[in-house]
């Protein structure tokens, strides 16, 4: 049993009385960080220079800075109201400062997409891994001490911890350091409790001596991070709609967080709910429709989906409560066989029994195993025992013959169950999302969250029992998030060609060789065709990088907003031009001619005249017709932000997309140097960013620039 302490400052003194003075911490990313005692032992090495301390993880959160002062205006009041008395890291400002003492190291894995670019201590101490491998990495590292954040629940009389939001590189993580243990070197693993944090089920329950140390102090309950929905811009909207064309019913999903995920759920719900309008849409959108029928469809989700994702992102709870998710998939191969065959269903009738005799999964008569198998799964009810060739029920004794038509009978009126038992529609490793999506996992009912499953990432992000995972993700869709292609089908997605790290691999890699390993699977990638704005637009779909993640060699589907390019199997040229034909048009020809010149496309190839017609004009005329018809609101997933910072949040980018403009910015701001504004509607805007009263020519011109942004998009009356 662990021991109990009520103070993270005992559990330091523990550890170096147990460890010794050299510390290598291993703690989960995200969520699952308990920043109490991270800081704890931050401040306690800070202090002490004798102490050697490497911190080993990735994904530090921070709450959102503010670049600009009505940045900072803006943001403040909202970071307060939804991050409350959440702690810092202690260590993220050092290393901003570079400022960490030479006795501590911290080196992550996997870094918040572009917020460490140019910090030197992260940027030379990242560990560049596949997810999968990243606790075979941090154990070779010679960590020895866990520290995660847990739930806690009382289960028959007794306190059960569970994982909760970090089973990911923690289930494979303690299992190396045991080993090590048993070979006489030190480890500890320490929970911290947190009361609000989800008590999540099945592998997520650790055993009783699964951590040495429990700090549970209700000081430390203080506000979880939350990832708060961000909006969804056209561009991200008609992304999320292609992909949503090439699920398959019937399969498997995984999906990402951000602004992206949540685009591919909402069309995902559009499909299904508003069938009609979804495809008029996907019509609008003019995508293949051979290659749609062949890889995915556009009818609702009949058969329903699974989820399988490293993240379990809150698009997929969207999914469940709207009866998409529910494919539920079996860890017993016999039975997933015959489900994925049609030949038994969820519901449990006398075809099942006959079904599973048939196919040799139970003898007849039936024996002790053959009982205990078909209670565990449901076929047979749980007060059903076996003795002697018997089965009793209650009082009522009954033949295990099943071959016999009165006892089949009798089994059918009194033994059997109604369905199957301990179906999994949702397996992930880790999760984190906005405040709404833990509180719908503290609401759900007990056999909703059964339905569940958090796993070691191992599990979910390779084939690690071929024959059964086989069955079980079938028709795969991994649909993921890429930063830029080249022609030759190579994708980037973590970093710069000058060696900076913008994100990590994380389990991307792991994801695509799946697709090519799983017979009916696909592996897509999306990739916005542009990044910046006016002159400042470069293409993302490039000749060439100095960097990749994903190799040419496994390029599959990959997705921009003008259309879908599927590259599997391809020759080089026709890759080339599937690529071109989704970039934006202002970059086409010179891509054209960048491939002509190498020597890699006929130089007579020229460009179809319905490739010239890839601008951002006609994905905003799609997307916003259907607004008028109210689909496709900004927030799709529902908003923390109130209904004013929602549209502050929304013309203040308008205002920062034109100064990469310069003729629009000037166009702009005679335009609204010369028009005249509502004062009293506009004041609320305007005192919620201090704007009310400018004191500089900057502030002024950005005060009419914000005016004229709230007056077009109908937040105030134009006078």
């Amino acid at each position: 049993m662990p021991v109990y302490l009520d103070e993270v400052e005992a559990c330091v003194d523990r550890a170096l009385a147990t460890l010794g003075n050299r510390i290598v911490m291993g703690t989960p990313l995200g969520l699952g960080k308990p920043n109490q005692l991270i800081n704890a032992f931050y401040r306690r090495a800070v202090a002490n220079p004798a102490i050697s301390l490497e911190i080993l993880t990735a994904l530090s959160l921070e709450r959102p800075r503010a670049r600009t002062d009505v940045e900072k205006q803006f943001l403040e009041p909202f970071v307060d109201r939804l991050f409350g008395d959440y702690p810092p890291l202690d260590y993220m400002q050092d290393l901003r400062n570079n400022t960490v003492p030479d006795n501590i190291v911290i080196s992550e894995f996997y870094i918040k997409a572009g917020a460490m670019i140019g910090v030197l201590p992260i940027q030379s101490n990242y560990i560049s891994t596949n997810y999968t491998f990243a606790a075979r990495d941090i154990n070779a590292r010679g960590v020895n001490l866990i520290v995660q954040m847990v739930a806690q629940r009382e289960i028959a009389g007794e306190k059960r911890l569970s994982l909760s939001c970090n089973t990911d590189i923690t289930l494979d993580l303690y299992e190396m350091m045991q080993r090590r243990a048993s070979e006489e070197t030190p480890v500890l693993s320490i929970a911290q409790v947190h009361k609000e944090l989800p008590f999540m089920l099945n592998k997520a329950i650790v055993p009783q001596d699964f951590f040495d140390v429990v700090v549970h102090n209700e000081a430390y309950n203080t506000t979880l991070f939350s990832a708060p929905n961000l909006s969804v811009s056209n561009t991200d909207f008609m992304l999320g709609l292609r992909a949503s064309t090439l699920i398959k019913d019937g399969g498997t999903l995984q999906i990402g967080i951000g602004a992206l995920g949540d685009a591919i759920t909402y069309a995902a719900l559009i499909r299904h709910n508003a069938n009609a309008e979804y495809r008029k849409m996907v019509s609008d959108a003019a995508d293949d429709e051979a290659l749609i029928a062949a890889t995915g469809g556009m009818d609702e989700f009949a058969a329903g989906l699974y989820g399988c994702s490293e993240m379990f992102v809150n698009g997929f709870l969207h999914l469940s409560k709207a009866g998409i998710l529910k494919r539920c998939v079996y860890d017993d191969i016999g039975l997933q066989t015959l489900l994925d065959q049609g030949a038994i269903n969820k519901q449990v009738s006398t075809a099942t029994l006959v079904s599973l005799h048939e196919a040799g999964l139970i003898d007849s008569p039936l024996s002790q195993r053959d009982v205990e198998w078909l209670v565990r799964w449901g076929v047979l009810r749980e007060n059903v025992a076996y003795s002697n060739g018997m089965l009793t029920i209650d009082d009522k004794t009954i033949s295990a013959d099943i071959t016999d038509t009165s006892n089949l009978s009798d089994m059918t009126k009194f033994a059997l169950g109604s369905e199957l038992k301990h179906g999994v529609y949702m397996h992930g490793g880790f999760f984190i999302g906005p405040k709404d999506f833990y509180d719908a996992l503290n609401n759900l009912s007990e056999e909703a969250m059964q339905g569940i499953a958090m796993d070691s990432v191992r599990t979910i992000n390779r084939m690690s029992d071929v024959p059964l995972q086989s069955l079980q993700r079938r028709h795969a869709r991994f649909i993921n998030t890429g930063m830029m292609v080249t022609l030759g089908g190579a994708v980037v997605s973590d970093g710069l060609e000058n060696g900076q790290v913008v994100s990590g691999v994380g389990g991307q890699y792991n994801f695509v060789a799946q697709a090519h390993e799983l017979d009916d699977a696909r592996s897509i990638i999306c990739i916005r065709s542009t990044r910046g704005h006016g002159k400042k637009a470069t293409s993302n779909i490039v000749a060439s990088y100095g960097h990749t993640t994903i190799p040419r060699h496994l390029r599959d589907i990959v997705i921009t907003e003008y259309g879908i390019a599927d590259l599997r199997g391809k020759t080089d040229a026709e890759i080339i031009l599937a690529l071109i034909s989704v970039a934006d048009s202002r970059f086409q020809q010179t891509l054209l001619e960048t491939a002509i010149a190498a020597g890699k496309v006929s130089p007579d190839t020229q460009l179809p005249e319905a490739w010239l017609q890839n601008t951002p004009e006609k994905i905003d005329r799609i997307i916003e017709k259907w607004r008028q018809a109210e689909f496709f609101p900004r927030y799709p997933l529902g908003c923390d932000f109130t209904e004013q910072e929602q549209a502050l949040a929304q013309c203040l980018r308008e205002v920062k997309a034109l100064q990469a403009d310069p003729a629009k910015l000037v166009t702009a701001t005679i335009k609204s140097l010369l028009h005249d504004a509502d004062d009293e509607a506009a004041a609320p805007f305007l005192n919620r960013v201090g704007l009310e009263h400018p004191d500089s020519a900057k502030d002024m011109i950005l005060q009419q620039l914000l005016l004229l942004e709230l007056e077009d998009h109908g937040y105030l009356k134009p006078l």
